[in-house]
Order: structure tokens, then sequence, then C-alpha cells
């Protein structure tokens, strides 16, 4: 059995690979479904804080009940135990924490949700049986160039995401209502700071796995993400030509 998940876990992560480049193609015809860009038609939506939560769930309650239903052979070596702590504090802050301190977004078409949830079921799957089961890492690979670059480059990310959060959710008084510039932090410089500091945070923890499934899922994160900032700029400049 061993060797047959392993192979399906290297399949799931060249398959998530191929449904990356997919995506970026429908997202850039089509644009991405939710938020101020979902479609007026949607006749069923989900309450921000709730689809939020239960969206992101998967990858952190999964890997959570992989690791306590059977024996997690390789979580005994620190490089799979810091590297499947990445994966878990992102979820635990995006599952737990950041729909709690949503104000007033959004209700979120079901559609988009329920491909949100399946990614993230999917996703949460790959990397936590991967790196509880199968990642074989030297001891001193936390000592090594490419995990210190990526850990520093994880963390970076998470920072730059989490404030930038912050900062838009904080763009309005209360009582006020249309889109703002968001300002602060590295909204200075780009459109869309937030995902920015997410397909950074992926990009790094994908070094510092050095692992087809990790690579895969920072390119998926890039390609989703990179649309949907592509999508937010011309948004930003078709309604603030001074921007």
């Amino acid at each position: 059995m061993e060797p047959a998940e392993r192979f399906l876990l290297d399949a799931l992560a060249y398959l998530e690979g191929a449904l990356a480049f997919l995506c970026y193609v429908i997202l850039k015809l089509v644009g991405s479904p939710y938020g101020r860009y979902a479609s007026p038609r949607s006749a069923f939506r989900l309450p921000a804080r709730a689809a939020w939560a239960v969206q992101e769930l998967p990858s952190l309650a999964l890997p959570i009940l992989a690791c306590a239903g059977a024996p997690a052979e390789r979580l005994s070596r620190w490089p799979n135990c810091i590297l499947l702590a990445m994966f878990l504090i992102h979820y635990a802050q995006r599952a737990l924490v950041f729909p709690f301190l949503i104000r007033g977004g959004k209700p979120m078409p079901l559609y988009p949700f329920i491909l949100a949830f399946l990614f993230c079921t999917y996703n949460g799957y790959l990397q936590s049986r991967y790196l509880s089961q199968y990642a074989v890492y030297a001891d001193d690979w936390v000592t090594d160039p490419r995990f210190l670059a990526g850990f520093a480059l994880w963390f970076i990310g998470m920072l730059i995401n989490i404030h930038s959060d912050h900062v838009l959710r904080n763009l309005r008084k209360p009582g006020e209502t249309g889109y703002k510039i968001p300002r602060g932090g590295l909204f200075e410089y780009v459109t869309a700071a937030n995902y920015l500091g997410e397909v950074v945070e992926w990009c790094g923890y994908a070094l510092a796995s050095w692992s087809i499934q990790g690579s895969a899922f920072a390119l998926f994160t890039f390609c989703v993400l990179c649309t949907r900032a592509q999508q937010h700029h011309q948004y930003v400049l078709k309604h603030f030509p001074n921007f």
C-alpha cells in the first residue's frame, strides 16, 4: 500500500500543477467569481465569515486527523515537523482567526465556495500525507541554505499577508461604503499586497520542502492569485485613473 500511495501523491502533485495552468487560463477568460466580481445572477450565497472558515478548514483538519489516525512515521524528524507546522500555522490563521476579523464581507456565491473547499481538501491531504509519511530529509536539512531561505520567505510572506489583511479591514470607517485605495505597507508599491504575501509565503514553503508537492502548491497559488491580482489592478485603474 505504501508504494501505491507514494505514487498517488506524486500523481496528485503533477495533476495540481496541470490544474494550476488550467485555472490560470479559465480565470483570465472569465475572471474571479467572488467578492466585488461575483455575478449578480448568483442566486445562493453564503455569509462571508462562515464561508471562509468552512472552506479553509479541511487544510487544517485533514493533517491533524491524518497524524492522529495513523502512525506519522516521518514526523519523528525535525524537517518534517517544521514543514508541516508551517502549513498548519497558515491554515489555523485562515480558518480560525481570519474569518472572525472580517467586517461586513460580501456573501460568497456557492460554486466558488465549493471549489475552494474541494481544493483545500485535496491539497490538505496531499501536503500532510507526504510530509508525515513519505518525505525524507537529512537531519541537517534545517541548516541547508534552501531550507533557511525558504523558511525566511514563508515567514515574511505570512507577515505581509496578515498585515495587508489588517490594512484592508480598516479601510473604511463605520458606516462608510464603497471601495477605497488601501495605503501603507506594500500597498504603496503593489495593488494586491495581500496576494503578493501569500504567493511569497508558499514559494518559500516550496523552497524549504524541496518537493514536487510543495512546488505544485506554490504554482497553483501563483496562477490563481496572479489572475485575481491582475483583475483587481484593472478595476483600480478603471475606477481610479489617477492611481
